[in-house]
């Protein structure tokens, strides 16, 4: 007669596996060729992004340069405008008392020294609306003065248009014929018209003309 199979209590029971099987101790985490890899490609993404920087953060040093450059030929184009459109007829007096023209070119640094109509004030200070202005070249830089009064008082501070400047014409036009220097021949005599050419660093040679204020041509 056989004797029914007993079953050990003690015994610990078999594991059920579901899904996919145990990964091997060497599947833990990435081998070093990969990890190498991947470093390889951090750095190369890294190496692009910054020159990518840095290449945005120069084209938009160079264009606001650019603007600024331009800005600066608008800002001294206009002023000469207002200038020499209405230059007039009026001799004036430095702080010595010496008289001197309406209008002169070309002594020694000073290019252009006129007095103009048109001085705005808005505040309603005492004086006229004539100003005594004075355009010189000074160590590469075009500078504009300008007086509080015609005749003698001290000048403002000057202000400077532009820079880099390495050379500057001025002509004068006057009964038909084109001249370097402006030699009135009488105090209140002036040009019918002046141009200027400035060649400057980061700039195309410029050339400008000017018609000359009401009264030119005397």
């Amino acid at each position: 007669m056989m004797r029914p199979l007993s079953v050990d209590a003690a015994a610990p029971p078999v594991p059920v596996r579901h899904g996919h099987a145990s990964r091997g101790p060497g599947d833990a985490g990435f081998t070093l060729i990969e990890l190498l890899i991947a470093i390889l490609l951090f750095a190369l993404l890294s190496a692009a992004a910054a020159a990518l920087l840095s290449f945005a953060v120069d084209a938009r040093g160079r264009t606001g340069e650019r603007l600024d450059t331009l800005a600066a030929v608008t800002r001294s184009r206009a002023l000469l405008a207002a200038d020499i459109g209405q230059a007039a007829a009026r001799p004036w007096r430095d702080a010595r008392g010496t008289p001197h023209p309406a209008l002169t070119g070309r002594e020694g640094d000073t290019l252009l020294t006129l007095v103009r109509r048109g001085w705005r004030n808005e505040a309603g200070a005492a004086r006229a609306s004539l100003q005594r202005v004075e355009y010189r070249l000074v160590d590469g830089r075009l500078e504009r003065r300008a007086w509080p009064l015609v005749d003698g008082a001290a000048a403002y501070p000057p202000a400077v248009l532009l820079t880099g400047v390495t050379a500057l014409a001025l002509r004068f036009h006057h009964q038909g014929q084109w001249q370097d220097r402006w030699d009135p021949a009488t105090s209140d005599s002036l040009p019918d018209a002046v141009t200027i050419d400035i060649t400057a660093t980061g700039l195309p040679a410029l050339h400008q003309a000017f018609l000359v204020g009401p009264g030119g041509g005397r």
